[in-house]
């Protein structure tokens, strides 16, 4: 029997589906939620030039259910819309994300998307980030040194047993208050070795779609 957070991620995918324009590109995020959304977009039939997604993983699942995926490269303008989860967002629609480890990705995938839609059940939904460890994408040679540097910050830095999809390693840090997130993200990504953090607050999401038991909240962020 599917759960009741699996229920709401299933209509919150679904409801997602209003924002998909058709005959255009589409960015397309990852993580649990986004699943849905991909198995939604299969069987919905809308027709498009192509699928940028942000991970091997997604990448996957599109091709299996026969949607055409293509290289960020190909696409000449801005993305129209780019939808994805988060692990957690706050009321001005900032967020942690990188809990599935495809944070660069889908960073780079925001930034060049006109409109990001994020979608998510309510448990997401916090009034100071930080909660959930924030993970930092890092290149191999540099995991020490950028740990070390991290708990000078307040963090407590823990090594993911993992691997992204760019060949580099995950620290994730527990034990941080992110009470300006913004100023956060931009010291985090100037210490050398940082490919970038999982806090999206010079891009944070334009459209929080939230799935509760009585349905699908649309929400704008506070400013």
């Amino acid at each position: 029997m599917q759960s009741l957070q699996d229920q709401l991620k299933q209509k919150v995918g679904q409801a997602a589906l209003e924002y998909v324009m058709e005959g255009e590109y589409l960015g397309v995020g990852t993580g649990s939620t986004v699943r849905y959304f991909i198995d939604a977009l299969a069987e919905s039939g809308i027709q498009l030039k192509g699928c940028v997604s942000s991970s091997e993983a997604s990448t996957r699942q599109l091709i299996e259910l026969g949607l055409k995926v293509c290289d960020l490269s190909e696409v000449k303008e801005d993305i129209p819309v780019y939808i994805d989860g988060c692990d957690e967002i706050d009321a001005n629609f900032c967020m942690i994300k990188g809990g599935g480890g495809a944070l660069t990705r889908e960073k780079i995938l925001a930034q060049a998307s006109k409109k990001f839609v994020c979608i998510a059940d309510k448990s997401k939904k916090v009034a100071q980030l930080g909660v959930f460890p924030l993970p930092i994408e890092v290149i191999p040679m540099a995991v020490s040194r950028v740990a070390r540097v991290l708990e000078t910050m307040g963090g407590k830095p823990v090594l993911r047993n993992f691997v992204t999809d760019n060949g580099n390693n995950i620290l994730d840090i527990h034990g941080l208050k992110l009470s300006e997130p913004r100023k956060f993200e931009e010291e985090v990504n100037q210490i050398p070795g940082v490919v970038t953090c999982g806090i999206f607050a010079r891009r944070g999401a334009d459209v929080l779609l939230v799935g509760t038991e009585n349905g699908v909240e649309k929400l704008l962020p506070d400013n």
